[in-house]
């Protein structure tokens, strides 16, 4: 964790090159940096590269927010929060979660359409209603309980299970009869 608050703070990986690594990096920078109008010594060419290096390097960190761990994470290491831009990422709306759930259970034998749009929706109310539950929760015991799209996932794949469980328990005892 060190090295990314470092990297983070300063744009710079500590004892990422060996010195003969760097310079030819350097070297290899030379004439682009010429070409930019940088002066031609080590520092200026250093100071080249570590430019170029803070505007394309791309780093992505994803936190849970449950729990402690990004509060303390944030405290150790500034950088996490002072260098970096924070996204949230909101619930989804109901229109996704049908039509998540509706090409999830496609491949599910159904009598009708009619029995699967019905399914869709009603999953969809379910994981709705747990942001409720969530919000009573968070009310009554000052604590947070969170839902993801991962759970919606597992929802569904919970759902595709104990049907085919059931199903099967149906034909053992249709053939057992």
């Amino acid at each position: 964790m060190i090295p990314i608050n470092d990297m983070l703070n300063s744009g710079w990986i500590f004892d990422l090159y060996t010195k003969e690594e760097f310079d030819n990096l350097c070297a290899g920078l030379r004439n682009e940096a010429r070409s930019c109008n940088v002066a031609d010594n080590s520092d200026a060419i250093k100071d080249y590269f570590l430019d170029k290096m803070k505007r394309n390097l791309k780093v992505v960190l994803c936190f849970s927010p449950v729990g402690d761990t990004m509060r303390i994470r944030s405290r150790k290491f500034p950088g996490i929060i002072n260098s970096t831009s924070v996204d949230w990422f909101h619930p989804w709306p109901k229109d996704a979660l049908v039509d998540v759930s509706y090409r999830f259970i496609l491949d599910i034998e159904l009598p009708t359409e009619e029995i699967r749009t019905n399914i869709s929706i009603h999953m969809a109310e379910v994981h709705l209603s747990i942001d409720y539950a969530n919000m009573k929760y968070l009310k009554n015991e000052r604590r947070f309980n969170y839902t993801t799209p991962k759970s919606f996932l597992e929802l569904i794949d919970f759902y595709k299970s104990l049907l085919t469980m059931n199903r099967a328990l149906i034909d053992r005892k249709i053939q057992r009869y």
